[in-house]
């Protein structure tokens, strides 16, 4: 049986969130004991809780929402590139060299540890002009380790609006230290939620 490799991080209580947003939460619908026989359980989350894929309509007012995009741009042939560095945003240069004969998908790792429970301040996040670059090489979906492609005191957004431009896809908040850099198959569908901005993931490689 081929390897799977989990890039997705753990949702639990406490999760770290973007400031201001909806937090994870947990709550006991139904318990197993005398006169139940099932557990059932209740959650209510953001939409950009964990690892997420955003919609359009995430940053595009007249932007598709999640349930509406194809599932193909989710799943297939994709590349784990080191993209770690010490300036605040990555840089075309950076990651040029290993964009040769790059699939459709590129999952980008920015940092190198991070909690999930923990908001990693600061983070790295990437130029508009690097969106650019992995549009005029033929990439559709981009992934990054981080909450946001845009840093998190960043109003204007300007990698998602070059992600616009382009029409592509974007999946956040992997768990991409769990993988060794190389080519992989990705499978990463988001949930169904109709008319919503974004939606949570199941993230998955398989060896190739």
């Amino acid at each position: 049986m081929a390897s799977l490799i989990d890039i997705t991080p753990p949702l639990r209580v406490g999760a770290a969130v973007f400031p201001g947003d909806a937090p994870y939460a947990v709550s006991q619908t139904f318990a197993i004991g005398p006169g139940c026989p099932v557990n059932v359980t209740s959650v209510s989350l953001s939409t950009h809780c964990g690892a997420h894929a955003d919609a359009p309509s995430h940053y595009d007012a007249n932007g598709a929402t999640i349930d509406a995009l194809a599932l193909e741009d989710y799943i297939g042939p994709a590349r784990l590139i080191d993209a770690r560095g010490s300036g605040p945003l990555v840089l075309p240069q950076e990651i040029a060299p290993a964009l040769d004969d790059a699939p459709p998908r590129v999952l980008l790792r920015l940092a190198d540890t991070l909690d999930p429970q923990v908001w990693p301040e600061g983070f790295r996040a990437l130029a508009p002009e690097t969106v650019d670059l992995l549009a005029a090489r033929g990439v559709r979906l981009v992934g990054v380790d981080v909450p946001s492609v845009d840093p998190e005191t960043s109003k204007d957004l300007p990698a998602h609006m070059a992600v616009r431009r382009h029409d592509m896809r974007i999946l956040e908040n992997l768990a991409l230290s769990r993988a060794d850099f190389g080519d992989y198959e990705l499978i990463a569908p988001p949930l169904k939620l109709e008319g919503l901005d974004a939606a949570p993931v199941r993230a998955v490689l398989r060896r190739l």
